[in-house]
């Protein structure tokens, strides 16, 4: 049961990020600050559901790629930092976002493969 809800926990979070990052876009405008906050409680929400999901198998490479998993969330929660740090330019936390959503999509794809690669 909890491990269903931090999954869920998670997708929440993604979702917000999501939203936080397309909003200014179809607003044309950073001075308002409701993307930001948006934008951070997913990051907080999604390494909330990182840590507390660890992998439990024994397949050393689906570890390590939950491992990372969890720095992705990591490099969103620093993207948050800089949404806040300097509000006149956008291009950190773009930057930051960037590398967490491709460290997200690489594990995606990632820990499927190798956990199906253990049991073949």
């Amino acid at each position: 049961m909890k491990d269903k809800i931090f999954t869920i926990g998670a997708t929440v979070g993604l979702l917000l990020i999501a939203v936080g990052i397309v909003l200014p876009i179809f607003s044309m405008s950073i001075s308002d600050d409701t993307f930001r906050y948006i934008f951070a409680a997913g990051a907080l929400i999604l390494v909330v559901s990182r840590i507390f999901t660890p992998y439990k198998g024994d397949n050393t490479r689906a570890r390590r790629l939950h491992r990372i998993e969890a720095w992705s969330a990591l490099f969103f929660c620093v993207a948050a930092f800089f949404l806040f740090y300097n509000r006149e330019t956008f291009r950190d936390s773009l930057a930051f976002t960037l590398a967490g959503a491709l460290i997200q999509v690489y594990t995606s794809v990632m820990i499927p493969v190798a956990e199906r690669g253990k049991q073949a």
